[in-house]
């Protein structure tokens, strides 16, 4: 399937208050055959988007109770709403919180805090593409995309360093890749990418930045430009996509 022979009409953004969907939610509506934008957040809508006749904003904690009920009320709205969901973009993750920041040692690690890195980057992601199959499924393309980073590859680890942030990646990466075989055959028309948005001047990367390369610090309104284009080009395959803000392949 060529993405770029059909028309999107709906995207679903999730994690939708972080800097990079929000930009992505300005770039989607800047596109006239785009009939919607479902945005899944725990915050409320912003004053912005508030009285905008093509978003739905729907609320969301991330607990694995809400996660499913968004899921079925998704599939019961498509049984009488034309409309397909073309693109997904999740976008939830964390860094850094008020009581920790990556570890630098191995003394560092905590258990508490692993397991809530762990919750946000890899569980919250694999627990919409659980319920987000059956509504995906069927015969017009889908990209789906998942906020990764160029430090959950094995391969590029070089330096060490924010043990629970680039174990969390890698295991996204390996649960998407498994997914993407089981969509391969249960949602053939769709494609699954982990992107690497570049170091991006959002809340997430504030307290690194300083240690930024003259030109490596994007605004998120680049990273969402680049991340469209990147879908426009890229064909449903069946396998998982590893790339970068560059459209450039990361080694796993």
């Amino acid at each position: 399937m060529n993405p770029s022979t059909e028309q999107p009409n709906h995207a679903l953004v999730i994690g939708a208050s972080s800097g990079i969907a929000d930009a992505l939610i300005a770039q989607l509506l800047q596109d006239e055959t785009l009939a919607r934008v479902t945005a899944i957040s725990r915050s409320s809508c912003p004053e912005k988007w508030r009285d905008h006749p093509r978003i739905c904003w729907l609320f969301s904690n991330y607990d694995e109770t809400t996660i499913n009920s968004i899921g079925l009320q998704l599939l019961e709205q498509k049984k009488t709403d034309p409309l397909h969901i073309d693109q997904v973009f999740i976008c939830n993750g964390i860094l850094h919180g008020e009581n920790f920041k990556p570890e630098k040692r191995v003394e560092e690690l905590d258990a508490e805090i692993m397991q809530q890195v762990f919750h946000a980057n890899t569980i919250i992601p694999v627990l919409w593409l659980k319920v987000l199959r059956p509504l995906l499924a069927g015969k017009r393309s889908c990209h789906m995309v998942f906020l990764s980073a160029r430090v959950g590859s094995i391969n590029d680890n070089r330096i060490g360093g924010w043990y629970s942030y680039r174990a969390s990646k890698s295991a996204l990466n390996m649960l998407l890749k498994t997914a993407a075989i089981e969509y391969a055959r249960r949602a053939k028309n769709v494609k699954l990418i982990a992107f690497h948005p570049g170091t991006t001047d959002t809340a997430l990367s504030k307290p690194f930045q300083k240690n930024v390369a003259e030109g490596k610090l994007f605004k998120p309104d680049f990273v969402a430009r680049q991340l469209l284009s990147l879908i426009a080009k890229t064909p449903v395959d069946g396998k998982l996509s590893y790339l970068d803000w560059d459209h450039q392949t990361i080694d796993w």
